[in-house]
């Protein structure tokens, strides 16, 4: 066999079984209506990090807006500031 024809077979079939695995479809990992209790904990667990969350980032876009509306008034306060006072290279 040609060095070709071994390369090629090899890429055929790196591609065969990696396409195979790329075409399966993911299991659910846990039934809706599980009676397992350690299972339902962990699934409140997860219901109430999801909750936190979102309320953290909730607080983190109205901090964000806020603490924007806080420089925006500074550096208005700051030019005017400026403004009304003479520089040193003007005395």
């Amino acid at each position: 066999m040609s060095m070709k024809k071994i390369v090629s077979t090899l890429l055929f079939c790196m591609f065969s079984a990696a396409s195979a695995c790329w075409a399966q479809t993911e299991v659910d990992k846990t039934p809706a209506g599980t009676n397992d209790q350690i299972v339902q904990m962990h699934q409140r667990i997860s219901a109430a990090n999801r909750t936190y969350d979102a309320k953290v980032a909730a607080a983190k876009r109205v901090y964000s807006r806020q603490k924007a509306a806080a420089a925006k008034e500074r550096d208005a306060a700051v030019a005017a500031a400026r403004d009304g006072v003479p520089s040193a290279e003007t005395q």
